[in-house]
């Protein structure tokens, strides 16, 4: 009997031994707090409204040499209807061109938010880092990335001490 005891005993303890330590933290409420993300989105706001505005000037100014050609349409000889649509047909390729330089996936919005966010990312990086190992994390999740989460314990979360980690005021903004 004393031999099924300490088995069993042994057992429990080598279970607890290897468990592993989990955590998750939420790096939406995390961004929240940090000063330095708001402002790189206004920044990014800002740019992406300006070049959207010269998106929208380029695209009434074609709008009106659509009207131009159709109303002068009828007046024109074949020659100048070819030269007036190749000259409709070049600006929208330099709208789309301009489009696609500003906001495609490796135009300058892409850029400048990658140039503005991924210090701000590493920044938090490095305080789940040690968040996790201050307190002997083996796992610490992100809440709002493709993981998903089933059950969550709150004492688990460990956002609060990240944002202390980075020098910033938990509990202003609800999670």
């Amino acid at each position: 009997m004393k031999r099924i005891i300490l088995v069993i005993f042994l057992t429990f303890a080598a279970f607890t031994t290897f468990a592993q330590r989990f955590a998750f933290v939420d790096s939406d409420y995390i961004l929240k707090h940090m000063p330095e993300y708001q402002a790189a989105q206004k920044q990014l706001a800002a740019l992406s409204d300006q070049w959207q505005k010269e998106v929208d000037a380029k695209s009434q100014e074609i709008e009106r040499m659509y009207k131009a050609y159709d109303a002068d349409k009828i007046l024109m000889t074949a020659d100048m209807k070819k030269r007036r649509e190749a000259e409709i047909g070049d600006k929208e390729k330099e709208i789309k061109n301009f489009q696609r330089i500003k906001f495609g996936p490796d135009g300058e919005l892409a850029k400048k938010s990658n140039e503005l966010i991924k210090p701000i990312q590493d920044k938090i990086m490095k305080a789940v880092q040690a968040v996790a190992e201050n307190e002997e994390l083996d796992m610490v999740f992100d809440k709002n990335s493709e993981i998903i989460m089933l059950y969550r314990n709150p004492r688990l979360d460990k956002s609060d001490e990240v944002l202390t980690r980075l020098g910033l005021k938990p509990g202003v903004f609800a999670k």
